[in-house]
């Protein structure tokens, strides 16, 4: 396993993506494991939420998704590899699932996980490749036929993407009933590949995804960029003199 990088308390793995789809392949081999993402609007849920801090430190892998967390471990004299967004590396697991592994994908409104499916699969014609909504109730029966059908499924790796902290805790919920080896949280990946939620131009996604964010859903989000980096970068200074 690839060396551990602390950041506010929550171990992050110095993975690229090659390794990071490499380590995937020996989980789901493994036969049972859960892997997470760390970026600075996790990072800071996860320090007010001891549920969402114990489940990114629980989990098999949590590997960066935020050129902040990046910033963050330098600032704390350690080395993250790279950034790792969903929208980015869906594509990579695409093609690496192809022919290979059965995906389940689970979120976003109604219809738009389905979308996104499509366009996977208009590059990726032999992808198998289910998916539902993430707006069915957390718990009782509705939530129980969902376990069901993602069984049903058999999948090799379910996908979870309904916003963090709920993701995560309906993960640790549920991971015991749910048989597929990896369950992999991500995040709004879904609205991004259906072309739902616009990521901004290529140039600054790439290099500022908070700031391109910021600017296509500014009213949504300014709290979580603007005051959320500051605290975050904060905490990180605050960590690094303790």
């Amino acid at each position: 396993m690839a060396p551990v990088v602390d950041v506010l308390g929550v171990g992050v793995h110095a993975l690229d993506l090659p390794a990071l789809l490499r380590t995937v392949d020996d989980l789901v081999l493994r036969g049972r494991a859960t892997v997470a993402y760390a970026n600075v609007h996790v990072l800071n849920e996860a320090m007010e939420n001891p549920s969402l801090l114990a489940f990114l430190n629980a989990a098999d892998v949590c590997y960066c998704d935020g050129a902040g967390v990046v910033l963050g471990a330098r600032l704390l004299g350690r080395s993250l590899p790279e950034r790792m967004t969903g929208a980015d590396w869906i594509w990579d697991l695409a093609a690496h699932a192809e022919g290979r592994y059965r995906l389940y994908w689970l979120g976003s409104e109604p219809g738009v996980t389905a979308e996104a499916a499509n366009v996977l699969k208009a590059r990726h014609p032999a992808l198998d490749i289910v998916t539902d909504h993430g707006f069915h109730a957390k718990t009782g029966p509705e939530n129980d036929a969902l376990i069901a059908r993602i069984n049903e499924a058999m999948p090799a790796i379910v996908l979870v993407g309904m916003g963090t902290p709920v993701q995560e805790l309906w993960v640790e919920r549920n991971r015991e009933a749910i048989q597929a080896p990896v369950v992999w949280v991500l995040g709004a990946t879904a609205d991004f590949v259906s072309g739902k939620v616009n990521r901004g131009p290529v140039w600054l996604h790439r290099n500022q995804e908070w700031l391109a964010r910021l600017i296509t859903e500014p009213r949504r989000l300014w709290r979580r960029y603007l005051i959320g980096n500051g605290v975050f970068l904060a905490r990180v200074l605050k960590q690094r003199v303790a």
